[in-house]
């Protein structure tokens, strides 16, 4: 365990993961609430909360440490209802979490046969889909647990996917093949196929489903009108790599991470200004590792956080683009991020095989 982190308490799980309280010393937690778990004794029985300040969440600890992953995770999301979070990654495993109590393991979902770079929970969370190095996409029951759809079409790995947010059951990916691919979830091959000229790393639908953005290795953030079947927009700013793409909930803008240091937010609105980057945030890093760092939005879209290479999570203020939060505890890179939908709980994982639950303020 690093410095950050001592253990109150371990809950071993039959599928092979592990729920933890994690201790906090006074100013190791920056910027965060003022709370910490003090250990007396090593049973949970016996650990008791100390608060400074009032607690924000349903969590059973103020942090919570998620173990049981065997490699790097990539990949972690709260179901809509947010009673669950899903986590993947290198190990080619998807384990279920419970968010609340003693945050059990209660399922792991197998199937891939590389590693698991992205996944999304369907707006209703009845499914999960996920991509993989494998060059296949697969779609999840997330109420029996299996797999019930493989998809087939990318000729090389599989970076990044999203779903539509209403209609029909929508997917698009992004590969290593150059390619947008459009799914109909009811089908096991791609609807439409579109090709661009360079490795695309991030992928989001619009708020209508009639648009996608995509991000890539030439730095440019290309916005694709799905009935015409081209790019009507580029959107230039970043000087490396677009490792993240992330909707707002309101629909009119996209958070985009880059290898270049920097988290730019653009305006996709039709008959936006031609000037459509409206926000730059610094802080976080990217190191040698080169991991598809990813980001996304609080519920109310008031706040943004992204992974970083410093071992950190990044939380701004999305207006003052001031640093509200940098979260320790991880011992590798964090490579994906989420804000919890009714609840002030982030969620982090890392390629340090953990997993973090912490509460913020409201």
């Amino acid at each position: 365990m690093s410095g950050y982190y001592s253990v109150a308490e371990t809950r071993r799980i039959e599928a092979g993961g592990s729920a933890v309280m994690a201790y906090e010393p006074p100013n190791k937690r920056a910027r965060g609430p003022n709370t910490e778990l003090g250990l007396i004794g090593g049973s949970v029985n016996r650990a008791m909360q100390i608060s400074k300040g009032a607690r924000t969440s349903s969590l059973s600890a103020p942090i919570m440490l998620l173990t049981g992953h065997e490699k790097e995770l990539f990949s972690g999301r709260f179901h809509p209802d947010g009673s669950f979070l899903a986590s993947s990654g290198f190990d080619r495993m998807i384990f279920f979490w419970n968010t609340f109590g003693e945050c059990e393991n209660f399922h792991v979902m197998t199937g891939h046969t590389g590693a698991i770079l992205d996944m999304h929970f369907s707006t209703g969370g009845e499914f999960l889909y996920t991509c993989s190095t494998d060059k296949t996409l697969s779609i999840w029951d997330t109420q029996v647990g299996v797999r019930v759809r493989k998809l087939r079409g990318h000729t090389s790995y599989v970076n990044a996917l999203h779903p539509a947010r209403r209609g029909p059951q929508l997917v698009v990916s992004a590969g290593d093949d150059s390619t947008v691919r459009l799914w109909d979830a009811r089908r096991k091959t791609p609807v439409k196929t579109l090709q661009d000229h360079y490795q695309l790393t991030a992928i989001s639908f619009n708020d209508t489903a009639d648009q996608v953005i995509t991000g890539g290795i030439d730095n440019v953030l290309k916005l694709w009108d799905l009935r015409k079947d081209q790019v009507v927009f580029r959107m230039h700013g970043h000087q490396d790599t677009v490792t993240g793409l992330a909707l707002s909930h309101h629909g009119g803008l996209v958070l985009s991470n880059s290898m270049d240091g920097t988290l730019r937010v653009w305006d996709v609105r039709p008959y936006a200004p031609p000037e459509r980057c409206v926000a730059l945030y610094q802080g976080h890093q990217h190191n040698f590792e080169k991991n598809l760092l990813r980001c996304s939005w609080s519920p109310d879209d008031a706040r943004i956080s992204c992974g970083s290479a410093d071992k950190c999570v990044y939380v701004w203020d999305f207006h003052s683009r001031r640093i509200l939060y940098k979260l320790p505890g991880h011992l590798g890179s964090v490579n994906d991020v989420r804000f919890h939908p009714k609840e002030p709980i982030m969620l982090s994982v890392g390629s340090d095989k953990q997993i973090f639950l912490g509460e913020i303020e409201p």
